[in-house]
């Protein structure tokens, strides 16, 4: 709470400075809060039921909510894609911690099959992203089986998502070899690398307070000429480094580190925690090089997911698996 709380408090004071909009910081992190909070009671309650329920209900915000699903608005430059593609992986994650926390083989099977049909939802959607992410986790889930502690496991998918973070920045900063730099270009679209270039400038300008949250789309002359334009950097690090400083990255990062401390320390089973931090960390992949976390949806799904896995169960001491 002491972290959310930072993580509003620093963007009242950068948009104090800069005449800036908190309005979406500050929504994000109250959705983020009451997920976790519903994930913490829910998941006791109904340690397998829940995260099921949630499974579905985010593929169904993911196919059928209008700000989400495939149409005129997610085929622009950069698109909503990486929405789709985090609330499938998500998705993904809660049905396989559900499998988990399942104590039949038969539903266990039930529940992974669940989780292998929603990964498949994304090629259906044309969300590449979200069906690469979905399979990932699935994969990352079935090895967790076969980890006896979480300690490695936790380190390795911190690992992962730097490596994913530093990638966009040092491409942002033309930092990496040419022909690799040029190959992540062209598969990411120029408009998007452009995106970033633009947000590691503005992040030149203040790097302490940055512009002010909200900021970067009327700020940038590449984010205005997107149709329709949607004002984001399309990467969460950035966007935060541009409109918040160096204190916005500190605390983004802070947050995940979090989570993932979190389910360390946590009362689950080792391979339920580790799958919950895969979804996690593919989550922080996707918005590290996308808009993901401009949508509610997806900012309470990663708090639920979160609280789900860290949930004590009240019929048992969540070590049945």
């Amino acid at each position: 709470m002491i972290l959310l709380g930072g993580c509003a408090a620093w963007s009242l004071i950068t948009a104090a400075a800069h005449d800036g909009r908190p309005e979406g910081v500050l929504l994000a992190v109250l959705a983020v809060a009451a997920g976790w909070a519903a994930g913490r009671v829910s998941g006791a309650l109904f340690p397998v039921a829940a995260p099921c329920a949630g499974a579905v209900g985010a593929v169904g915000l993911a196919v059928f909510s209008p700000g989400l699903s495939p149409g005129p608005l997610a085929a622009g430059p950069a698109g909503h894609a990486g929405a789709t593609a985090a609330l499938l992986a998500l998705a993904t994650g809660a049905a396989c911690c559900a499998a988990w926390a399942a104590r039949g083989p038969a539903a266990r099977l039930a529940l992974r099959l669940l989780a292998a049909g929603i990964a498949l939802t994304g090629a259906a959607l044309g969300s590449v992203t979200g069906c690469a992410a979905g399979t990932v986790v699935l994969l990352c889930s079935l090895a967790a089986g076969a980890m006896p502690h979480r300690g490695l496991g936790i380190a390795g998918l911190a690992l992962a998502a730097a490596v994913v973070a530093g990638t966009v920045w040092a491409l942002a900063a033309d930092a990496l070899p040419h022909g690799l730099g040029e190959a992540l270009a062209g598969r990411l679209g120029p408009h998007r690398v452009e995106l970033w270039r633009e947000a590691l400038r503005l992040s030149g300008r203040d790097g302490g307070l940055g512009a002010g949250p909200g900021r970067f789309g009327e700020l940038s002359g590449t984010a205005a000429k997107a149709v329709p334009p949607d004002g984001t950097a399309h990467s969460a690090p950035l966007q935060q480094a541009a409109e918040e400083g160096v204190v916005g990255v500190l605390l983004l990062a802070a947050a995940y580190g979090w989570a993932l401390h979190a389910l360390w320390r946590g009362p689950r089973a080792t391979p339920l925690v580790l799958t919950a931090g895969a979804a996690l960390t593919a989550l922080a992949a996707i918005a590290s090089a996308g808009n993901a976390l401009s949508f509610t949806p997806v900012t309470a799904g990663a708090g639920l997911l979160a609280g789900w896995a860290t949930a004590r169960p009240w019929a048992g001491d969540g070590t049945e698996v």
